[in-house]
Parts: structure tokens; sequence; C-alpha cells
């Protein structure tokens, strides 16, 4: 590769060195002697704070960077991130389905924590319908091959089929609601949801980890085609091969 005489003639305009501009750039004044005499590109944060110290266009120092793809920005629909379920209060989802006007989805094995630990959720959700919000929770299936595999996975044995049992418990008083519908799936469950309109709460399933102690990510959606649709589309997908629960 030919040298970067460009950058060359630059730095020495100004009097600069190796180790000035590497002091500059917080590399080592090593890469800094590759740029100049072997034309190597550094990484595209690097150059810009290389151009940057010279008052210089990047992509005139390094016009390869004009090809090079671009780091992926972090998606404009995510609101924020929790290392855990648990850091997020019990209290937050109860907030987030009375917020809804439309549509509210849920899409889990059991969660028995909604109701154990807010006892008015069915309230909620009740009060929600009747102001003409569609209501639609979908419970894991508690003879499902898949809930006992997950319950395997967890090493909880039996406890999650238990807790799918006691979750349609819960949500019995709302059937027959207008507005409201349950249903068991005994779909491979990748990741819990629970939607308000467009605001959805994602926590994601990991290999031997109780859902609790898992990442959980707040997505608002922002236009068509985006992570939300990508997850509202897999809730209807699941919710279509779902069984309604008699009353």
């Amino acid at each position: 590769m030919a040298p970067n005489e460009r950058l060359r003639a630059i730095m020495a305009a100004g009097g600069w060195t190796c180790a000035t501009l590497a002091e500059k750039t917080e590399v080592d004044p090593k890469s800094v002697e590759r740029w100049l005499n072997l034309g190597r590109t550094p990484r595209r944060t690097t150059a810009m704070r290389a151009a940057e110290a010279r008052g210089e266009d990047v992509h005139a120092l390094w016009p390869a960077l004009r090809q090079a793809r671009p780091a992926r920005a972090v998606s404009p629909e995510l609101v924020g991130l929790y290392d855990q379920r648990a850091n997020l209060p019990v209290s937050a989802f109860a907030d987030l389905f009375r917020q809804a006007r439309e549509r509210i989805d849920v899409l889990v094995y059991a969660a028995v924590f909604l109701h154990e630990a807010y006892p008015r959720l069915n309230d909620v959700l009740r009060e929600c319908a009747t102001d003409g919000c569609a209501v639609r929770i979908a419970l894991g299936d508690a003879d499902s091959p898949n809930v006992r595999q997950r319950g395997q996975e967890e090493r909880f044995g039996h406890g999650i089929e238990s807790r799918c049992r006691l979750a349609l418990m819960h949500y019995r008083p709302l059937l027959g609601v207008p507005g409201v519908e349950v249903r068991t799936h005994g779909s491979t469950l990748y990741n819990s949801l629970y939607r308000a309109d467009d605001q959805l709460l994602v926590n994601a399933h990991v290999w031997g980890v109780n859902a609790y102690g898992a990442p959980l990510w707040h997505l608002r959606r922002h236009g068509d085609g985006g992570v939300f649709d990508t997850y509202a589309d897999s809730f209807d997908a699941v919710w279509a091969t779902a069984r309604p629960v008699e009353g």
C-alpha cells in the first residue's frame, strides 16, 4: 500500500510528530507510523478523532472509509434495557397496561409474579377492556412438551407446569369479560412479551435461567418494519396456534 502522503504533509505543516498524533487519538505511536508509511486505514472512530484533531475531512485523509460500512446505531425503538426483569417493579407493568387504549397483549408461560405482586391486575385489565381495549392473554399449556422442557432447563422440575396452571387460575375471573381473550399455547417461547399499544416489554429467555433473572428491554414502536413489529408479529403467530380457554 502507498504511504499516506496527505497525512504526512499535514503533520509536517503543523509540526506534529507521530507521538503527538498518537496522544491526540489515544493510540500507540506505531499505529500512526503504519498510517503514514503503510497507508493503513484506522478504525472509523479513531480516524474521526485524528481528522478532528487536525481540522481535516476524514474521507480526504482515508478515502477507503467512504466505502466502509458505518457502525449501526442503536435502534430508535429502544427506550430502556434492564439487566434483569426483576429490576423493573411490577407496578411498571400495571402502569404500562393502564395507559393502553387499543390493545394489550401478553405472551408468557406463566408470569405469576404479576398477580402475586399486583393483586389488582385483573381489575386493571377489566377496566381497560371496558374502555374498548382488546386484551389478549396467551399462557403456556401445562401439558405441553415445550413447557416441561423449559422446566427441566430451569431445574425447576415440575414447577413451571404448576405455575402455568396457577397463572390460568389467576386469569379465569376474566373469562367471559367482553374484550378479553385467554388462550393457552405450547410453543417454544424465546421471549415473554407484554404489549400496551405501541409500547412493549420484552423479557428475554436465557437457557437455564428463570425469567426474572434474564434481561428485559422496553421498546416503543417507531414506524413499520422495526424491532417492535418483529416481536408483535411473533405474538400474532403464536396466538394463531393457541387454544381458547373455555369458561
